[in-house]
């Protein structure tokens, strides 16, 4: 699956460097408004201690992890939505995204400068957050002007469905409040929105909080950081704090470096591999794994899929041929330690077409085409 999140937040807030550390990238990470102006990609791997464990002891000839794609994309400042500064180029980037990671800045700086010249989280948060509202208002005021007429006259039963929730919709976007915070649409509706009217404001949504190397060690003293927190928490939305620019020096490090700096900092990951880590989940997304002497893969599926539909992400014949799946859980693996134990002890699962696949299943797919 070919999953992307979209780095979003005002210039100068810490976009760039995020970025770099998460990639182990160099893009260009300069001290003025629109360094970035093409989205730079970065591909990057989710860490996996159960990978870790099965590649221990099956000594594969390749570890394959499940990975995510990350977009950079440039800082959005007042009037984006209107087209000042690069507007219109950034807000299609964004469209393009699966999720919105959005940085704010939470530090003070003589030497790095605000584009709106002072330290304000939550001030930051609602200019993106009317930015991306007022874009979509835009385009469902647009798709209103497609579908009313229809509904009206014709009595149209997907019109009639479209504006019972467009309306609700353009009025939470007139407040400048994002689409996801409209309270009079029910999940089934909002999921509706999501799929058919791609707005950018219904996308989930991760804050990070970039802090300093000092307020890092103790977050209960960052007052900015506790705004993005109770923000978030308002939202139902998570709030990640990290620090780019220890995370960019981690990056730089090889791994027994990074896992001396880490304890240092009385640390058991890295705040990227949670930020990975809570991106992959805010999709709502689990993995499954296949083992063997040839290859330990993580393999991603959105939570829910069916046995046959999780065999088709490793090919499509896999899931056209599909005649059952030999599935054992991870846990049980890592508590009797192989699989002839797994198969001793009766824990060697044989599941057909109906199956729902979980999270952490150890997989071999049976197929003929």
């Amino acid at each position: 699956m070919s999953l992307k999140a979209g780095i979003v937040g005002l210039p100068n807030v810490g976009k760039s460097t995020l970025f770099n550390a998460i990639t182990n990238s160099r893009v260009e990470a300069a001290n003025y408004p629109f360094a970035t102006i093409k989205p730079n990609t970065g591909v990057v791997v989710v860490p996996d201690e159960r990978l870790d464990f099965l590649c221990e002891k099956f000594q594969p000839l390749k570890k394959v992890n499940a990975t995510f794609e990350f977009y950079d994309i440039a800082g959005l400042v007042k009037g984006a939505s209107k087209g000042e500064g690069l507007g219109n180029q950034f807000l299609a980037a964004i469209r393009e995204s699966d999720a919105i990671v959005e940085v704010v800045r939470c530090f003070d700086s003589n030497e790095i400068i605000h584009v709106e010249e002072s330290v304000d989280p939550k001030r930051d948060i609602e200019i993106i957050d009317l930015e991306l509202a007022m874009a979509d208002l835009d385009a469902v005021e647009k798709r209103i002007g497609r579908v009313e007429q229809k509904a009206r006259l014709s009595k149209d039963k997907t019109a009639l469905y479209e504006m019972a929730i467009l309306q609700p919709l353009k009025k939470t976007l007139a407040e400048g409040l994002p689409g996801r915070m409209c309270k009079e649409l029910s999940e089934e509706q909002l999921e509706y929105a999501r799929k058919n009217f791609f707005l950018l404001t219904l996308k989930p949504i991760l804050y990070v909080a970039n802090v300093s190397d000092e307020d890092y060690a103790d977050l209960s003293q960052c007052r900015y950081y506790q705004t993005v927190a109770e923000f978030a928490a308002s939202q139902g939305a998570q709030c990640i704090p990290v620090s780019c620019q220890i995370e960019y020096e981690l990056s730089l490090l090889d791994p027994a470096e990074r896992a001396e700096f880490l304890q240092t900092l009385g640390a058991k990951e890295s705040g990227l591999d949670k930020l990975v880590k809570a991106s992959y989940r805010l999709l709502n997304l689990a993995t499954f794994f296949t083992a063997g002497k040839d290859e330990c893969r993580a393999w991603t599926f959105p939570v829910g899929a069916t046995a046959p539909e999780c065999a088709g992400i490793i090919h499509s014949d896999f899931q056209k041929g599909f005649i059952k799946c030999e599935c054992y859980d991870f846990e049980q693996f890592r508590l009797l330690g192989s699989e002839a134990a797994i198969k001793e002890a009766g824990k060697l699962r044989i599941e057909g077409k109906d199956y729902r696949m979980q999270d952490g299943d150890v997989v071999f797919f049976r197929f003929n085409v």
